[in-house]
């Protein structure tokens, strides 16, 4: 387990790096003005619809169905089930696609209402999500082949593929003098990178001989187990995405440039979710999942100990880090062009807030396995939309007071409660079992990381002073020494903090040891 996390985590890093690139262009280019956040309003409109329809609620209810049938019935009648859940996601997507595109405006004036102050931001947006909007049918086929690939416990390729859209907008960017806007190109450069996407996994698959081909639907018993599953983990995606539909909607009521801070701190907030939390998810599910048709719970929760473990010490510096210096971070990666430091700051706030749920974040993809690899997508559902409504509602009301920053603190609650209420029903029924090696390994952890705290607090007072002397690259220069002594202390507490604890981690298991 530990190399399969370490391969998709180490290229989810990729893409997240990647997109670093891409978000530092775009902040350049774009800044915080009109043109971005109808831009950032056209890339999140499909990416919601692909949340709810393709990567959430597909995984959850295909990938336990499909290794369940590839376990017992073989690779040809496995091959025999995706094909006729392809042809099917294939036709919905179709409809929804040309549904929307006729429909647009509404679409538009649902999820961002407050562009109908601005005609011309407004029916910018309109442009640019129907320019974009394909996007969703691509990766749509790029998730159904995603999950054939983890199933076969082949990581990479899937975990590689959002890589190619960070290279496409960049590049769109880059070509962007022969676009209407930089809006424009960087909508192309999505549409573009849903179809490398789609070639990359196609060929994986094909190597494995598990392409799905177009075979007519049939309700057999895996295909009644899908619906039975897909139903509510559609919902409960839904719910998840709402909260963040709340966010669009809100944010296009606040003043210009509410929706480009929301996405810069978020971008940075997804890098520890994505490189750890989802990582750590994707693997531990499959596993999970093989176990528990295996008859073997117990190995099932020692695998999602290890999980959960390893991720928590790997995303605690990023809390620390996000906390007590959001301001240098943001300054030292974005404030360049049309991104000043009025930008930073505030994007730097909401980033502190969106802090707050991160711990809860990354361990939900490890705690939500628990269920989905018992086939059981009903009770996610009922933790996501009871945290939704907590999420919703905490926005609103802390909305007037702060802003755009209200927004990022309802998340971080609603993500808490989520969490919260998964850990308590999985606990209820033994199908979660934290070992004594995992308590002692948050223990770790806290003293680690409370030490990072005080460095990241007082070090970079001397630290300034020294690098003001230095003709420029000031924040850049000082994030890079602070992050690498940073890493260097967290690391060397927490291997000392774990061998006085006891707790041994190797790569094939997460055990006690008596303290030496």
């Amino acid at each position: 387990m530990f190399r399969k996390i370490l391969s998709v985590g180490g290229w989810t890093l990729v893409s997240r790096l990647t997109g670093f690139v891409r978000d530092v262009v775009l902040a350049a280019v774009m800044g915080i003005g009109p043109v971005a956040d109808a831009f950032l309003v056209a890339l999140r409109i499909p990416n919601h619809f692909r949340a709810i329809f393709s990567e959430g609620a597909f995984n959850s209810a295909f990938l336990p169905t499909y290794a369940q049938v590839l376990e017992q019935d073989g690779a040809a009648q496995a091959r025999s089930f995706a094909s006729r859940i392809t042809t099917l996601m294939l036709l919905v997507q179709t409809v929804l696609l040309v549904a929307a595109f006729v429909a647009m405006p509404v679409v538009v004036t649902l999820l961002a209402p407050g562009f109908t102050d601005d005609p011309t931001k407004f029916s910018l947006a309109v442009t640019l999500t129907r320019i974009t909007f394909p996007y969703l049918l691509f990766i749509t086929l790029v998730t159904i082949l995603s999950g054939i690939l983890n199933a076969h416990e082949k990581f990479a390729a899937a975990a590689a593929a959002p890589v190619l859209l960070n290279v496409a907008i960049v590049a769109a960017l880059g070509l962007a003098f022969l676009f209407p806007s930089a809006g424009h190109a960087a909508a192309w450069g999505v549409v573009v990178a849903g179809v490398l996407e789609l070639l990359l996994v196609w060929v994986a698959a094909r190597r494995l001989k598990a392409t799905p081909t177009v075979e007519r639907p049939r309700l057999d018993p895996p295909m009644r187990r899908f619906f039975k599953t897909l139903g509510p983990a559609v919902i409960g995606s839904a719910g998840v995405q709402l909260a963040m539909f709340a966010d669009t909607i809100i944010a296009s009521f606040l003043p210009t440039g509410a929706v480009a801070s929301l996405y810069y701190a978020d971008r940075l907030y997804q890098l520890p979710l994505g490189v750890i939390g989802i990582a750590a998810g994707t693997v531990v599910l499959p596993e999970m999942s093989r176990r528990i048709a295996a008859g073997d719970p117990g190995a099932a929760h020692n695998a999602q100990n290890r999980a959960i473990g390893m991720t928590l010490a790997l995303a605690a510096p990023f809390l620390v880090a996000f906390v007590t210096m959001p301001d240098l971070i943001m300054s030292a990666l974005f404030q360049r062009g049309a991104f000043d430091a009025a930008a930073a700051q505030r994007s730097g706030a909401v980033l502190a807030a969106y802090a707050i749920g991160l711990p809860a974040a990354v361990l939900i993809r490890s705690a939500v396995a628990s269920f989905y690899s018992r086939s059981d997508t009903l009770t996610p559902l009922i933790a996501s939309l009871s945290a939704v409504a907590v999420n919703v509602i905490l926005k609103i009301l802390l909305m007037d007071t702060y802003g755009v920053v209200g927004l990022a603190l309802g998340t971080a609650i609603g993500i808490w409660v989520n969490l919260g209420l998964l850990v308590f029903l999985a606990l209820r029924r033994d199908w979660m079992a934290p070992s004594g090696a995992l308590g002692r390994t948050f223990v770790a952890v806290f003293v680690a990381s409370i030490l990072l705290a005080a460095f990241a607090w007082f070090a970079p007072a001397p630290l300034s002073q020294w690098i003001a002397a230095l003709p420029q690259w000031h924040s850049e220069i000082l994030l890079g020494v602070l992050g690498a002594c940073g890493a260097l202390l967290y690391g060397a507490v927490l291997l000392v903090s774990l061998k006085a604890l006891g707790v041994r981690l190797s790569r094939r298991r997460m055990r006690l040891t008596p303290p030496g």
